[in-house]
């Protein structure tokens, strides 16, 4: 009974409330020149001087202010490059409502003229699902390529390889724009001008919603795209002097009239680099002396359109084009000590490879009367190949020399159609519904004039074909200051692999369901906490799968293994930030993984040849393993020219992995071990920006990576400080940048390990580097959001291409 009084007191007290506020002021914004709606404009209700109530215009220009008490007011609308219009409105009891109808802006006497405005500094943002790094100007400096100013970026690493990991896992999704895409990811990273980035994505939990390919989770590259009124456009060009000097740049276009909104963006990035190493075998007293060339040339364009059917329906199509070429020189030298009965080795190699990655992508878009409420259908299909030539020319000790080639060629194609919808049932619960279908297919031969026994290195073909279909749903609810989402991705996998056209067959062939929790406590507009849960798959790739050479050098080849299967990981976080004023911010995160049929490399002697000291590199699953860490990352203003973005993070990861060692009392016979390590690894960061003058600005940075043991050997502490400085001009539409990376030449990448055989060793490349870079903004047309914001990100927020 009491409890049926207080529902009673509840709904009077919230009648009597809307009673004494029953007015309301609504209209509908346009351009006064094109007709067409405007969405986010500000509208202020005024009683006198005072603000009664405020709000935005939708993305179809209409606006509703309710809960107004009866009496006059004056109502502002207000939207940047339009001039202000200032209108009365009066409520009385005859006419609590008041209709503005239709209220066309007209364009203001001084307009913006930047394409857009691009933020000197890089901030960070922690959103419910994802970390959100904005890339300013500071973060762009940090040099040429995608690849390059990662390590600037909290919780990522990039080794000298160019091979990247989130969190101490190398097991992550590379997408550009939303999408993936065929090409390897260090290669990728390389061929992507950083002036191209808007922002990069960390999503490490992916919910159900999402494709759950990747351990460590998802990096997405979202590439500019404006759509300012009229043409307008930026471009760069930046140079890297090392031992000889790289070439970058990019051209960034748009082009918005009426309904259409035509995007471009085309960069390039081209030169000399060069690294090398020492490895000595201590067993042996061997010394193995490496020195690399590598002549790159890569382009990365991207051209598409938006058009905007009517304020419901939106069509967009794109494409990405991809092309790299270069050619490496490689000499391997391996020599003994005097006495030694084994013979010293020279190796010198060429490569050359070519490869081409497109992607074509065709959107359609539903919004229907109710404001969220949205229906997404999405088709990608992208296709690459690769080439590889390398030419050996091999000397054993006073033997003639012996000369044999390899020719590697790999077809990929990747076709993925998706439909998501979203519903907000009300205003606190969102129901989320999506579909997609998935066919990858690949095909590989290898030509070798090798004269070696071994089958694995012999002319052979290999297919790897993969069929996904999944299905998703997600519930959602808001409660006052808590939230949550439950979901679970259906997914019926089949993979079937074909070597030599019948030699050898492999399928693999499961139903999995992949659940997701997300629970969110907003304390307060400063404070925000967040658990979630996730499940997500490693599958092989294909270069783990293939039994085709991957590289080789004169003791050791590479192999793929493809009868891996995938391994599973569940995986629970906890995340925190804290606002504070002037932006900044701090954010901290821990999270805990169960890993099952790790994945993981393991080394054996080749005993297809005669020599002891040859190995082989390939894969294989192992039992369950555990991984854990912590990271805290945050953006701090000092004082108004003094702003720091520090950066710490910790994982930590039990690998276990097989690796052969000499048998008790022999000196030529191995047997494999299952080696168990906890592999630690620690990474700290810290950009400092000084502001001199509203032109004049100047970078600090500096990065340490703590030394880790892992399964094979264990890897040397690594460190350095970068310099920098921007200075803008012609009203901030030129920006030159200036860039000294490792200035006291510290970065390195030092080893030692006892398995298979006891070695030490040391890489070095081109890190010391001087980098100038100009930017230049063009265009006459005012700065405004798109109707359709989803597609300004040109990013895929839905389920399916995830």
């Amino acid at each position: 009974m009491k409890l049926h009084m207080l529902f009673v007191l509840l709904i009077g007290s919230i009648t009597t409330l809307f009673a004494q506020n029953p007015g309301s002021i609504s209209g509908k914004i346009t351009d006064g020149t094109t007709k067409e709606p405007l969405p986010y404009v500000s509208i202020v209700v005024k009683d006198g001087a005072t603000v009664a109530a405020s709000d935005v215009s939708t993305e179809t220009g209409d606006f509703t202010i309710k809960n107004l008490p009866l009496k006059s007011y004056t109502v502002e609308v207000t939207y940047m490059g339009y001039e202000t219009k200032v209108m009365s409105a009066t409520l009385t009891d005859a006419s609590k409502s008041a209709a503005l109808g239709v209220i066309a802006l007209g364009e203001s006497a001084t307009q913006l003229e930047e394409v857009e405005i691009v933020k000197e500094l890089t901030t960070i943002e922690q959103k419910i699902d994802r970390k959100v790094i904005n890339v300013g100007r500071d973060l762009t400096t940090a040099g040429a390529t995608a690849s390059e100013i990662m390590n600037n970026i909290p919780s990522v690493n990039v080794d000298q390889d160019g091979n990247i990991s989130l969190r101490g896992n190398a097991n992550v999704r590379v997408l550009v724009d939303g999408r993936p895409t065929n090409i390897d990811a260090a290669t990728l990273l390389k061929q992507i001008p950083s002036t191209s980035i808007k922002k990069i994505e960390l999503i490490t939990n992916p919910s159900a919603k999402y494709n759950p390919e990747g351990m460590s989770g998802i990096i997405n590259i979202v590439l500019h795209k404006n759509a300012n009124d009229g043409f307008n456009g930026s471009f760069n060009a930046g140079i890297t002097f090392g031992e000889t000097p790289k070439f970058n740049n990019s051209l960034d276009m748009n082009y918005r009239t009426g309904k259409v909104n035509f995007f471009a963006n085309v960069g390039s990035n081209f030169g000399e680099y060069f690294n090398g190493g020492v490895v000595s075998r201590h067993d042996v007293n061997s010394r193995n002396d490496i020195d690399v060339v590598n002549d790159n040339q890569g382009i990365l364009g991207k051209i598409g359109m938006d058009y905007y059917i009517n304020d419901f329906n939106t069509l967009s199509v794109y494409t990405n084009q991809n092309y790299g070429k270069g050619t490496a020189t490689i000499g391997n030298g391996i020599t003994y000590p005097e006495g030694s009965p084994l013979e010293n080795i020279f190796q010198n190699s060429s490569l050359d490879s070519d490869n081409h990655n497109n992607s074509y992508n065709l959107a359609f878009k539903h919004k229907f009367e109710k404001e969220g409420h949205t229906l997404d259908f999405e088709s990608n299909y992208n296709d690459s190949k690769e080439t590889q030539f390398v030419d050996y020319d091999t000397t054993t000790g006073s033997a003639a020399p012996t000369y044999y080639t390899d020719d590697v060629v790999d077809k990929r194609e990747n076709f993925t159609a998706n439909l998501d919808y979203v519903n907000p049932i009300d205003d606190k619960s969102t129901m989320e519904l999506g579909a997609e279908a998935r066919l990858i297919g690949s095909d590989n031969s290898y030509n070798t004039t090798r004269p070696l026994p071994n089958p694995a290195l012999q002319n052979s073909v290999y297919t790897y074909d993969m069929y996904i279909y999944s299905a998703y749903a997600t519930w959602g609810q808001r409660f006052d200051k808590w939230s949550y989402q439950l979901g679970a991705r259906f997914e019926s996998y089949k993979a079937k692999a074909n070597f030599n056209r019948g030699e050898s067959t492999f399928e693999d062939d499961y139903f999995t369901v992949y659940p997701s929790a997300y629970l969110t406590y907003t304390a307060s507009e400063k404070d925000m906490f967040q658990m979630s849960y996730s499940r997500r798959v490693d599958r092989p790739s294909l270069d783990q799968t293939k039994p085709i050479r991957e590289f080789s050098t004169p003791q050791l080849t590479s192999l793929g293994n493809p009868e891996l299967e995938p391994q599973f990981t569940n995986s629970v976080e906890f995340n925190y930030t804290r606002m504070f004023g002037q932006g900044s911010s701090i954010t901290g995160g821990i999270f805990y993984r169960l890993i099952d049929n790790e994945i993981n490399r393991i080394f054996y002697p080749d005993e297809t040849t005669d020599n002891t000291q040859d190995q082989i590199m390939s894969f294989d699953n192992f039992n369950n393993n555990k991984s854990y860490g912590f990271e805290v990352s945050a953006n701090y203003k000092i004082n108004k020219w003094w702003d720091i973005q520090p950066a710490v993070d910790f994982s930590s990861i039990s690998q276990q992995g097989m690796v052969s060692v000499l048998e008790p009392g022999s000196d030529t016979e191995y047997e494999f071990v299952n080696r168990k390590v906890d592999v630690n690894a620690f990474n700290a960061r810290l950009n400092s920006n000084f502001k001199v003058n509203k032109r004049l600005s100047l970078n600090l940075f500096g990065f340490y990576r703590g030394p880790v043991s892992g399964v094979q050997g264990d890897s040397k502490e690594m460190y350095k400080i970068d310099s920098g400085a921007r200075y803008t001009l012609l009203d901030n539409k030129m920006t030159l940048s200036l860039r000294f990376s490792d200035m006291f030449k510290t970065m390195r990448y030092g080893f030692s390990g006892l398995n298979p055989f006891p070695q030490s060793g040391e890489f070095r490349w081109e890190s010391r580097t001087v980098y100038f870079g100009l930017n230049y903004m063009f265009g006459s047309g005012k700065n405004r959001a798109m109707q359709r914001k989803q597609r300004d990100d040109n990013t895929s927020q839905q389920g399916g291409m995830f």
